[in-house]
């Protein structure tokens, strides 16, 4: 019986050993959604049975970490749907980082050099011996930071919601938001809370660890010092920590009279507060203390940027990333200098960093379009909606100026695509570009006109 096992093992581990990373964690993706869409067709997890496409639409946003819901929460799920929905969430924002690393280390399979390419891309590790140290951190800073979130959140919720109700929907936002993922239990999000201090400071912090990246966690509780730290930590703080400070200026610039959003509110510092929350919020966390349908269409045009950023690579956010973006700026600022070399921090990027950044950003860029394409050509609404709509599901955000629940059977079959792809697509073409190949033929320059 044990050779047997032995023999079984040593085949699967051959047939996962022929199956390339990225195609292996899409499966795994699409497993998580399959297996939730079917759990959420169980009589015992919604209080209203659930279409398929309801249920498909629900299974991808969650496990993509994304927000998005065509059904009210309130009067959608029972207690244990709750729990399906928040168990999607936690290995939808784990999955990429972790599950794999496991799988292969229980399975005893060799990673391979393909694969020790792609992790140490991800992970920013060398060998699987750090990685696993790296996964270890990473369940640590979860456990601590979700339960640690709860009893803070239960601060607000029970008094509400009473002792036992309120310590669940304490502990699912505290998970919702650590995964950057921006579901609520609440019909009008968390705008019952707009005013609410503890909520107001908790959900952003949980958020923003979680979207910050397990890497730079691992460097601070390591190094403990700014010199020590890596070229990617640094650039990953001074760039998440400019685009806070820009997203809640911006927000409170454009918004402060608009009586739909901020001007609702009497006192200067509590529209300060709502500022904050609502100008970090759309770095792929999705919550929100206003109505964002309210907004003014030049705040709307400010949030899809964000959107489209996102947060830090190995994180549980989305989008292209912070990393990407101060890199792309840096080259730009560069080219206008007419300098041929990256420098940040004493430090310099090389050239296939910057062009794994190029490719990066056209394959998002495009994907968005597409994207923005199909659904004005499937669908009847505002065109900023469905550019605001489109640029959630691809940074996997989760917020939306009301136009998820108009969408049609098509149109919820193409923002689940954009959903996914945002979530798997730039990681899988990440592997790719790892993965470097020699030219064997070498040919002279051409010049072309550019510009």
């Amino acid at each position: 019986m044990a050779f047997g096992l032995s023999v079984s093992r040593q085949r699967l581990a051959r047939r996962l050993l022929h199956v390339s990373p990225p195609l292996s964690l899409a499966a795994l993706y699409f497993v998580f959604t399959v297996l939730g869409a079917l759990s959420f067709k169980l009589p015992g997890a919604t209080l209203v049975p659930m279409t398929w496409s309801e249920a498909f639409f629900t299974a991808t946003s969650a496990v993509t970490v994304t927000g998005l819901s065509v059904v009210d929460p309130v009067g959608a799920f029972t207690m244990f749907g709750e729990a399906v929905l928040m168990v999607l969430i936690q290995l939808g924002g784990l999955g990429l980082m972790t599950f794999a690393v496991l799988v292969l280390a229980a399975l005893r399979v060799p990673v391979g050099l393909t694969g020790q390419i792609y992790l140490r891309e991800e992970l920013n590790q060398s060998s699987l011996h750090r990685l696993m140290r790296l996964v270890k951190r990473i369940f640590q800073v979860v456990l601590i930071c979700e339960l640690l979130g709860a009893a803070l959140l239960a601060v607000s919720f029970v008094p509400m919601l009473g002792l036992g109700r309120g310590l669940w929907v304490a502990l699912f936002h505290s998970v919702s938001a650590f995964n950057n993922a921006g579901f609520s239990t609440f019909s009008s999000g968390l705008e019952p809370f707009a005013g609410d201090p503890v909520v107001n400071v908790v959900i952003p912090l949980l958020f923003i660890v979680g979207g910050i990246g397990y890497v730079v966690i691992d460097d601070i509780a390591r190094l403990r010092r700014w010199s020590r730290f890596s070229l990617h930590t640094k650039i990953m703080l001074t760039g998440s920590a400019a685009l806070i400070l820009w997203g809640w200026g911006a927000f409170a610039a454009l918004e402060w009279h608009n009586p739909e959003t901020l001007g609702q509110f009497d006192s200067p510092w509590l529209r300060i507060m709502v500022a904050w929350f609502q100008g970090v919020t759309p770095r792929t966390a999705g919550f929100n203390t206003v109505d964002v349908a309210g907004m003014h269409d030049s705040t709307a045009l400010m949030v899809i940027s964000l959107m489209l950023i996102g947060g830090g690579p190995t994180s549980t956010a989305g989008g292209i990333k912070v990393t990407t973006f101060v890199v792309m700026c840096l080259a730009t600022v560069a080219f206008f200098q007419r300098r041929t070399q990256l420098n940040a921090f004493g430090r310099s990027i090389g050239l296939p960093e910057v062009l794994k950044v190029m490719a990066l950003t056209a394959i998002s860029v495009v994907l968005v379009f597409i994207g923005v394409f199909i659904l004005s050509a499937t669908q009847e609404g505002h065109f900023l909606d469905v550019c605001f709509e489109v640029a959630s599901a691809f940074g996997t955000v989760g917020l939306s100026r009301g136009f998820t629940g108009e969408l049609t059977e098509p149109g919820r079959v193409v923002i689940m695509a954009i959903m996914f792809i945002g979530r798997v697509g730039p990681l899988t073409l990440g592997y790719f570009l790892a993965t470097r190949s020699v030219p064997r033929v070498r040919f002279p320059e051409g010049r072309i006109h550019l510009g």
